[in-house]
């Protein structure tokens, strides 16, 4: 047995599990104007000085767009069965809407056509971040035309991939998109608008709902929503500290689950947000209830919660935990909490299919040596979490299938290359590939309880 061997507390996952790896367009492809594309948001965010570290760009990136071939190569010598990418909107409709650029559209019918040829599942995300810059130069997000907007584009991807597709993903964390780009103003497209965000955040609710329906007509089987998730722990039994863990739960977690699969809001959003807090009719909330086929996990930590009217909106911070070990995001390591919010969606949303979409933890990983990169936190990172997946399972949580986060080392957002989070290490100079010691360990726990899923048979249960 392999020193990286896994021990998970289960026999075996489910016939059909899907073990895979997960990146986004922006952040490995690079060549983000080629062949006919347009610029998108991030684009323009990455080449306005002082919003990246280190003015990092996106401009080469992993050089995807040129490597795909040896990825694919990658992938596969991972023994992966799936693997979880997302389109650049603004590669297959230059100005956001109109015709679609053929270049584009053939690039992701090539990757693909690669994938399936190697037996890897592919799980396509339409929307990761990356909206056309001609779309914000309309209002973006924050437009009432842009769910429509959305949902042509969805439709043009259904039709040239649906048949060899299975697995589409409408928007990923949507609250991240909401948030870091209308709330606060660090990601792209950079705006600090409180009134704004609850506008923002109702139209990608609307656009997650028309791209599903869209899809439906297309005969599109099986749409998720990728939703970023932090289980809340009150730091103390105080009323305040209570109250303000609900408040950030209604934030974080519930803000964009509830409507899909209630049709409402959480009732504690009218608080955090006050005067900017739009009132909706019953007809406008019916309209959100659009249930995905599946919910797409991402799952990188916890916070516990204090308290404090100084943190706006939401009135509440996250209390750092000394005795706890770190990730370089400053992000606390706490597997229990991915089994917490499994089983927090299987309680409350009567336990729908679910991906773990994106798992992982940046390190300052050593140099490589003699061919080895000896990442031993994250080894450890992957084999507890892996652990916390396994007793949800045998908790009976639907999970199908657990992504790695990432699959490359690649370009972090507003933190440039700094941050790293792959299970291949890419070198920053010429964008040569290294499988890290992280790989080598998720390689042989595939190898151990890993079962490929028969074409067609996707969220079969063992």
């Amino acid at each position: 047995m392999s020193e990286h061997a896994l021990e998970m507390p289960t026999e075996s996952p489910p016939r059909g599990f899907l073990w895979g790896a997960a990146t986004s367009a922006y952040q490995i492809e690079g060549s983000p104007l080629a062949d006919g594309a347009g610029p998108s948001i991030w684009h323009r965010f990455a080449h306005t000085h002082g919003r990246v570290l280190n003015g990092d760009t996106g401009d080469i990136a992993c050089d995807h767009y040129r490597r795909w071939r040896e990825d694919v190569a990658l992938m596969a010598a991972l023994g992966l069965n799936a693997y979880r990418f997302s389109v650049a909107w603004a590669r297959v409709l230059p100005e956001g809407t109109g015709r679609a650029n053929q270049a584009g559209l053939d690039f992701y019918r090539h990757l693909v056509d690669a994938l399936l040829e190697q037996g890897i599942e592919p799980m396509l995300t339409l929307y990761h971040w990356d909206l056309p810059e001609a779309l914000d130069a309309r209002g973006g997000w924050a437009s009432d035309a842009s769910p429509g907007w959305f949902a042509d584009y969805a439709q043009i991807l259904y039709r040239a991939l649906g048949d060899r597709v299975r697995l589409w993903i409408t928007l990923n964390e949507p609250w991240v998109i909401t948030a870091g780009g209308y709330l606060y103003g660090d990601l792209a497209p950079g705006h600090r608008n409180p009134h704004e965000t609850p506008i923002v955040a109702h139209n990608l609710l609307r656009a997650h709902a028309a791209a599903l329906a869209s899809g439906r007509a297309e005969g599109i089987e099986q749409i998720g929503l990728a939703v970023n998730l932090e289980p809340q722990y009150p730091a103390s039994p105080s009323a305040d500290d209570i109250a303000a863990t609900a408040r950030r739960d209604a934030f974080i977690n519930r803000w964009f689950l509830d409507p899909v699969f209630l049709g409402r809001y959480p009732a504690e959003m009218e608080t955090i947000f006050g005067s900017a807090w739009p009132r909706h009719s019953t007809s406008e909330l019916d309209a959100l209830r659009a249930p995905p086929d599946f919910i797409g996990v991402n799952y990188y930590s916890r916070s516990v919660v204090h308290a404090d009217p100084t943190e706006q909106p939401v009135g509440a911070r996250p209390v750092r935990q000394d005795a706890r070990p770190y990730t370089a995001m400053d992000w606390e390591v706490y597997p229990q909490g991915l089994t917490d919010i499994l089983l927090w969606i299987q309680g409350r949303y009567g336990n729908p299919p679910v991906y773990i979409t994106e798992n992982g933890a940046a390190f300052d990983d050593p140099p490589p040596v003699a061919g080895r990169l000896h990442d031993r936190q994250r080894v450890a990172y992957l084999r507890t979490h892996l652990r916390a997946a396994s007793r949800a399972l045998r908790r009976g949580v639907d999970l199908r299938g657990y992504f790695a986060w990432s699959l490359l080392d690649n370009f972090e957002w507003s933190y440039g290359y700094a941050k790293r989070f792959g299970l291949v290490h890419v070198d920053p100079v010429d964008r040569q590939r290294l499988i890290k010691d992280s790989g080598r360990f998720y390689r042989d726990a595939i190898r151990r309880y890993g079962r490929r899923p028969r074409h067609g048979d996707l969220t079969a249960r063992g």
